[in-house]
C-alpha cells in the first residue's frame, strides 16, 4: 500500500545537492522559528518541528541521504511513495509495516503505530528491522515446525524512537501500538507502555521483552529494540551529557562586560560576562547539561559570538564615529 511521499528537501528549503553545511543551517534557521518554546500556534508548530527533525535525521545522515535519493527518477511526479519488497505502511493507523517472507513458513508483518516519532513514510524506509541490520526492512515468517522438533528463538526486532531533549531531563512514559499475528494467524493489537529513562542517550536501546519475532517449537520470543534518536534543537548540540549553545552579544556587553539571562533545560541563568570577553569565547555553567546520573549532571558551554549592528541610525553614527577618534585600540599595532 502506498503512502505519502515526503520531500524532505522542500522541507527543509534546500536544493537536492545541497551541502551538509547548507542543510544544517537551513535546519537550524526554521526549527528557531518553530520550536514550541517560541511558536505562537504550538499545535501546528510542535507538528512542523517534527517534520524538520525527521528531514534534518535523513539528509544530515550520508547513508540515510543516499536511501532517500536512490528512490528513483520519478519520485518527483507522484504524491504516493510504494515501499521497497518486503516493507510497507500497516494502514492509516499505524506507522508502518513490515512482511515478508522465505520457503517454509507463513509470512507475517509487523505494524507500529504511536508515539515513535516518525512518519509512515520514513518508517517505511528506516522502521523496523532486525537487530543489527540498521537499513534493512524487517522479514519475518511463521516457520513450519521442524523435523527434529528443536526449540528456535525468534529474532529480535529494532525501530527507532525520536525522543526530546525534555524527556532526557525528566524521563517520559510513551505509549505504541504493535500488531502482528497471534497464534492463530490473526492480527492482533497490542498497546505498549514504553518508560524512557531519565539521562538517556542517543544510540542507547530501550528493551521490550518479548515482542520481538516468535519463537518456534516453543521457543522464547525475540525482543522489541527501540534505538533513541535524540530531536535535534535548534540551540543546544548535544555532546554526550554536556550542551553547547552559541550566544550572541552586542559590542559594548562584551567590552563593558554585563549579565545575560540565557534559557537553559534547567530554567533561565543569569550569566556573567567578563569585561573584555573576546569573540569565540568559551564560558562553562557548570551542572546545566543533560543528566549523567540521578543526581548528576553534565555542563552547558556557551560559545560567544559578537553581533555588529548592521543599520545606524544618525546619533548611532555620530556616537561610533567619536570612539573611533578617541579609543586608544590599536588591534593591528599589536
Amino acid at each position: 500500500m502506498a503512502v505519502k511521499f515526503r520531500d524532505y528537501y522542500e522541507v527543509l528549503g534546500v536544493d537536492r545537492d545541497a551541502s551538509q553545511d547548507e542543510i544544517r543551517k537551513a535546519f537550524r534557521k526554521l526549527a528557531r522559528k518553530y520550536h514550541p518554546d517560541v511558536a505562537e500556534d504550538k499545535e501546528t508548530a510542535e507538528e512542523k518541528f517534527k517534520e524538520l527533525n525527521e528531514a534534518y535525521e535523513v539528509l544530515s545522515d550520508t547513508e540515510k541521504r543516499d536511501t532517500y535519493d536512490a528512490l528513483g527518477p520519478g519520485w518527483e511526479h507522484g504524491s504516493d511513495f510504494a515501499p521497497p519488497p518486503g516493507g510497507g505502511p500497516g494502514g492509516p493507523d499505524f506507522s508502518s509495516s513490515f512482511g515478508g517472507g522465505g520457503g517454509g513458513g507463513t509470512q507475517y508483518e509487523y505494524h507500529f503505530g504511536g508515539s515513535t516519532g516518525f512518519s509512515d513514510f520514513f518508517e517505511s524506509l528506516f522502521g523496523a528491522r532486525t537487530a543489527g541490520d540498521p537499513f534493512g526492512a524487517f522479514r519475518g515468517f511463521h516457520r513450519e515446525r521442524s523435523r527434529g522438533d528443536f526449540p528456535m528463538r525468534g529474532s529480535d526486532i529494532e525501530t527507532d524512537l525520536l525522543v526530546k531533549l525534555e524527556e532526557v531531563m525528566t524521563g517520559a512514559e510513551r505509549q505504541l501500538r504493535l500488531r502482528k499475528p497471534d497464534d492463530k494467524g490473526k492480527m492482533k493489537e497490542t498497546k505498549i507502555k514504553v518508560h524512557i529513562p531519565k539521562g538517556i542517550s542517543e544510540g542507547q536501546l530501550i528493551r521490550c521483552a518479548g515482542l520481538g519475532e516468535k519463537g518456534v517449537n516453543g521457543g522464547d520470543s525475540g525482543d522489541l529494540f527501540l534505538r533513541v534518536r535524540l530531536e535535534r534543537h535548534p540551540v543546544f548540540e548535544v555532546k554526550g551529557a554536556d550542551l553547547h549553545m552559541d550566544l550572541e552579544l552586542t559590542p559594548w556587553e562584551s567590552v563593558l562586560g554585563s549579565s545575560v539571562p540565557v534559557k537553559t533545560l534547567h530554567g533561565a541563568v543569569n550569566l556573567k560576562i567578563p569585561q573584555g570577553t573576546q569573540p569565540g569565547t568559551q564560558l562553562r555553567v557548570r551542572g546545566k547539561g543533560l543528566p549523567e546520573h540521578a543526581d548528576r549532571f553534565g555542563d552547558l558551554y556557551i560559545n560567544v559570538r559578537v553581533r555588529i549592528p548592521e543599520e545606524l541610525s544618525d546619533d548611532e553614527r555620530k556616537a561610533w564615529e567619536q570612539l573611533a577618534k578617541v579609543s586608544r585600540f590599536r588591534p593591528r599595532e599589536n
